[in-house]
C-alpha cells in the first residue's frame, strides 16, 4: 500500500495582484494526488481549477500572480521535492518528463505553422539523447498508441488538417511522449462530440493504468467525472468545498454547492420542467459565508403544449444540398466536392422546437445558417411560409432577416469588442428601422437586457466585461430584439458550465412562452436536446438519420447510428 502521495498540494493560497485591486484566487488548497488514481476537480469557470493546474507547472507568471502560502511536494525516484522553491533549471526538467500537461484547447496548444510528427519529437528530444530517426519511430509509435487513424501520415500533416479530436489525441501522445509519472488533463474532452469524448476517456484510463500513472482530471462535466474518477474535489470559489470518491461525491453529496451542480443536469428533468440552479441551494453572505437554503426546490410542472391535428407548417427542406468544392483540376474545373449537405428534407412546425443532433463534421451548423441564407445552397428548396428563400432576391431576404434569427456558438467572437452591449443590441433595431428615435431604442434594449437577467445597468459595457454565460445572454438578447418568429440556436450552450448551461436553458423556455417563436436547437448533446426538443432530428455526413419525437429518439432510437451516440453519453442517460 503506497502512503506517499506522488503530489500532496498543500494549504496553496494564489493571489492576483493588479493596479486597482488584488484577487485571492486559491485558499488554502489541500489535495494529494496517488499514483495509479485519477482525481477529478470539479467546478465553475472561475472557481481556481485551472490556476491550481497552471501552478504544479509554475505556469503562471509572477507577478500578477503571488504564492502567499503553501507546498507543492512532489515525490519521483524517492525524493521529494517543493516546485515552489524548485530552480528554473531543474523545473524544465520535470516539466514535460515527470509532470505532463493536456491543455483545454489543442489547437491553440499546438504550433500551426510545424508538423504534428516535429511538435512530438521536439518533446522527446527536451529530455532524451536521442537520433531524429529514433525520435520519429517513437513519434509514430506514439500516434498508434493513442489509435490515430494513419500514424506516418499524420506525422507529416500540420494541425489545421487533422478534426478536433485527433488534434487532442496529438496533444495526448506529446504529453506521453516521456512516460509521465503525473499527467494533468485540463478540460481535455468539453469542446468534443460525445463519442469521441468517450473514446478519449477509455484512452486516457488505458494510458493511467498501463502507466501506473497518477492524473488529475478537471472539468465542469460532472458526467465525465462519473466515466472516470476514482476520487473527486470539488471547488468553489477559490476553495475545496468537498472531498471523497467518486461514489460518496455523487451518492451522497455533502455541501450545498456539490448538491445543486449534481441537481443541474437537464438529463435529470422531463422537458419544460424548471432546471434548479446553485442559487436554489445556497446563499453567500456579505462576509462570504456559503449558506445552505432549507426550502426544497419546487418543481413546476411540465408546459407540454397540446399537439394539434394539422400543425401549421412554417419552414420545410426539400432535397437541400450544399456541396463545396474540395479538389480542382489544373484548368480550374471542379474533380471532387465536400458533401456537408446531402439531399436533405423536412418539416418545422409552427411553435415547436425540432433538435438538430450530430458529431462535429456531419453539418448541422451548416444546415442552419443555409436555412438563413447564410450560406448558399447548391441545390433544393428551403420555404418560409410558403415562400422559397432560395428564389428570393437580396432586398427580399433582408427584409425577412427580423423574422429569421440566429444565436452563434460562440458569443465573444459574435460580439464587436468595439461595441458596448446595448449598442449591439440596438443595432438591429437601427437596421431595421423600428424604433423611432434613440430614446425608443434605448429603452427597448433596456427591456430586453431585463427579460435575460442582467439589467439596464450592463448597457454601457463591451463584452469583455462579462462571463461566458453572461454574453450568451446579451447574444440572445440581440437576436430576440426584432421580436423573430423563428430562430437557430447553433451551439448555444455546449461550452458552458452546469449551472450556467441550466440558467440559459430555463431563460430559452421563458422566452419561447413569451414571445412564441419556432426554434431549431443544434447541438452535439443529446441529453441537453432532449430536454428542451420537441422533436429530434440526427444527423451524420450530411444525411439525416432519423427523426421523431424528442422522448422516443432519445429512449428507443431506431437507427445504429443514433444508438452509438447515446451509448456515449458519459455516466449513462
Amino acid at each position: 500500500m503506497i502512503t506517499v502521495p506522488l503530489l500532496h498540494i498543500k494549504n496553496l493560497s494564489v493571489d492576483f495582484s493588479t493596479d486597482k485591486a488584488s484577487v485571492n484566487a486559491l485558499k488554502n488548497i489541500d489535495i494529494s494526488i496517488f499514483r495509479g488514481e485519477i482525481m477529478a476537480i470539479v467546478g465553475e469557470s472561475g472557481s481556481g481549477k485551472s490556476v491550481t493546474s497552471l501552478s504544479i507547472l509554475q505556469l503562471l507568471a509572477t507577478p500578477p500572480a503571488i504564492y502567499t502560502s503553501g507546498e507543492l511536494l512532489l515525490t519521483v525516484v524517492d525524493e521529494t521535492i517543493d516546485i515552489l522553491q524548485t530552480p528554473r533549471e531543474k523545473l524544465r526538467a520535470i516539466r514535460g518528463n515527470q509532470v505532463a500537461m493536456i491543455f483545454q484547447e489543442p489547437m491553440s496548444s499546438l504550433n500551426p505553422v510545424l508538423t504534428c510528427g516535429y511538435q512530438v519529437m521536439e518533446a522527446i528530444r527536451q529530455h532524451h539523447t536521442i537520433s531524429d530517426t529514433e525520435s520519429e519511430r517513437r513519434t509514430i509509435a506514439l500516434f498508434e498508441k493513442v489509435k490515430l487513424p494513419d500514424p506516418a501520415g499524420i506525422f507529416h500533416r500540420y494541425p489545421h488538417q487533422l478534426s478536433g479530436g485527433q488534434k487532442q489525441r496529438v496533444m495526448i501522445a506529446m504529453a506521453m511522449s516521456c512516460e509521465p509519472s503525473l499527467l494533468i488533463c485540463d478540460e481535455p474532452t468539453t469542446a468534443l462530440d460525445v463519442t469521441v469524448q468517450k473514446n478519449i476517456l477509455q484512452l486516457i484510463r488505458e494510458l493511467q493504468q498501463q502507466n501506473n500513472m497518477g492524473v488529475i482530471f478537471i472539468t465542469h462535466d460532472l458526467s465525465v467525472v462519473a466515466e472516470i474518477a476514482d476520487r473527486v474535489a470539488v471547488m468553489y470559489k477559490g476553495s475545496i468545498v468537498e472531498q471523497g470518491t467518486a461514489n460518496q461525491v455523487f451518492n451522497s453529496p455533502q455541501h450545498p454547492y456539490t448538491k445543486a451542480l449534481l441537481a443541474c443536469r437537464p438529463a435529470l428533468h422531463p422537458k419544460g420542467e424548471r432546471l434548479p440552479v446553485v442559487s436554489d441551494f445556497m446563499g453567500v453572505t456579505e462576509t462570504g459565508e456559503i449558506v445552505e437554503k432549507q426550502v426544497q426546490v419546487i418543481h413546476s410542472i411540465p408546459d407540454v403544449q397540446p399537439q394539434t391535428a394539422n400543425p401549421k407548417t412554417l419552414l420545410s427542406v426539400e432535397n437541400l444540398k450544399v456541396w463545396f468544392p474540395l479538389k480542382r483540376s489544373f484548368l480550374g474545373n471542379i474533380r471532387s466536392y465536400t458533401k456537408a449537405v446531402d439531399e436533405v428534407s423536412f418539416t418545422i412546425y409552427e411553435g415547436e422546437t425540432l433538435g438538430l443532433v450530430g458529431e462535429s463534421g456531419c453539418g448541422k451548423s451548416t444546415l442552419g445558417r443555409a436555412m438563413l441564407r447564410l450560406v448558399e445552397a447548391t441545390l433544393g428548396s428551403i420555404k418560409y411560409k410558403g415562400f422559397d428563400l432560395r428564389q428570393a432576391d437580396e432586398k427580399t431576404i433582408r427584409s425577412l432577416r427580423k423574422e429569421m434569427q440566429i444565436i452563434f456558438q460562440d458569443p465573444y467572437s459574435s460580439l464587436n469588442p468595439r461595441m458596448t452591449v446595448g449598442e449591439a443590441i440596438a443595432e438591429p433595431l437601427l437596421v431595421h428601422k423600428l424604433a423611432s428615435s434613440a430614446k425608443a431604442r434605448k429603452e427597448k434594449v433596456m427591456e430586453l437586457l431585463e427579460k435575460v437577467n442582467l439589467g439596464s445597468a450592463y448597457y454601457h459595457r463591451y463584452p469583455h466585461e462579462f462571463s461566458g454565460g453572461q454574453r450568451q445572454r446579451i447574444v440572445i438578447a440581440r437576436a430576440l430584439a426584432l421580436r423573430p418568429s423563428f430562430l437557430v440556436c447553433d451551439e448555444s450552450v455546449s461550452a458552458l458550465d452546469v449551472s450556467v448551461q441550466a440558467q440559459v436553458l430555463n431563460l430559452l423556455n421563458d422566452l419561447k412562452k413569451e414571445f412564441g417563436f419556432t426554434a431549431v436547437f443544434i447541438s452535439h448533446d443529446l441529453s441537453v436536446v432532449r430536454y428542451i426538443s420537441d422533436r429530434i432530428m440526427v444527423m451524420n455526413k450530411g444525411k439525416i438519420e432519423e427523426t421523431g419525437p424528442a422522448e422516443q429518439v432519445y429512449a428507443h432510437p431506431q437507427n445504429a447510428y443514433t444508438q452509438r451516440l447515446i451509448a456515449s453519453i458519459p455516466g449513462g442517460r
